[in-house]
């Protein structure tokens, strides 16, 4: 028999607009147990992670890093999620402009990005300059109604454990048109269920909502499908805790991300939960389409039509 691996060294990038909680959560996650640099030049990053880790380790990215820029953020998580001895995740912390235009005006602090103007432009330059950013992220917190208090416990459900064994399981839902979401360990391909886009009455609704559940899951296929599902993930999370990972994403795709792949990815976090693992949610086409907030909990299924 194999031994077990040793820890992979967990490292987060932190990143989002000004004004979002990047510093409320780079201060949870040093409370957690990481090692945080906070506004590190991104060029002297690599040199960085070349040094010894004893921890896990926390970076915090903003417009104020001498080098910030998409590219280079998407660049730099890429080049980490390569190396095999790391598990890097990009976290964004999201916000909407009219709740990050009130915090300026409460702290009457200037936007980096716009120090001489007023503090929204700055702020719809950076959520402009950020889009690609936050698509490349494979974890997303909105903490548009979020407390400090609910920013940290939602970093809890995410990072609390990263010290020890504890899995972090996330399921995104997402169209194969648009390409796969970043850092997913898994993908699951749902096109050869029924499709609701087809029915009329059902094509403007989404996997949310229990007449599209109903009319996926009456196809004959699906029970099985499931079942395979739940036996593959419950038999392979043990194992990924014993290779040293602390955060495992399964991916769900359809043709639009609107219906069959948001279903299942409600089904299979209702059975996970069920089974005692704590799953978080992405529905990403959802999210473009602003019918969802990208936030990481589990969405329940609304009663009948409610929604349309």
């Amino acid at each position: 028999m194999a031994e077990p691996q040793g820890l992979l060294q967990r490292v987060v990038l932190v990143t989002g607009p000004s004004g979002a909680g990047r510093s409320s959560a780079v201060n949870a996650l040093e409370d957690f147990g990481f090692e945080v640099i906070d506004n590190i030049p991104i060029s002297l990053v690599p040199r960085l992670m070349d040094g010894p880790l004893t921890r896990p380790l926390a970076l915090g990215l903003d417009a104020r890093n001498r080098d910030y820029s998409t590219e280079t953020i998407v660049e730099l998580f890429k080049d980490l999620s390569r190396r095999p001895d790391l598990e890097a995740s990009l976290l964004y912390l999201d916000c909407s402009a009219k709740v990050l235009t009130r915090r300026y005006s409460e702290t009457r602090r200037r936007h980096p990005l716009a120090p001489d103007d007023s503090p929204s432009e700055g702020i719809d330059r950076e959520l402009r300059m950020l889009d690609d950013v936050k698509v490349c992220a494979d974890i997303l917190i909105d903490t548009t109604e979020l407390t400090v208090h609910e920013l940290r416990a939602s970093m809890a459900r995410w990072f609390g454990q990263a010290v020890g064994q504890g899995l972090a399981v996330s399921l995104h839902s997402f169209s194969f048109k648009r390409g796969l979401p970043q850092g997913l360990d898994m993908v699951f391909d749902c096109r050869f269920l029924r499709n609701p886009h087809w029915v009329p009455e059902l094509r403007p609704l989404t996997g949310l909502q229990d007449t599209v559940a109903q009319h996926v899951k009456e196809d004959a296929r699906f029970s099985d499908f499931v079942n395979h599902i739940k036996n593959l993930l419950c038999f392979q999370l043990p194992a990924v805790i014993e290779e040293g990972k602390t955060h495992f994403s399964a991916g769900f795709g359809c043709t639009g991300g609107k219906h069959r792949s948001v279903m299942m990815v409600q089904v299979m976090s209702k059975i996970l939960t069920d089974e005692g693992w704590p799953v978080s949610v992405r529905h990403r086409e959802l999210e473009r389409m602003g019918l969802v907030s990208p936030v990481s909990s589990v969405p329940q299924m609304t009663q009948g039509d409610a929604g349309k």
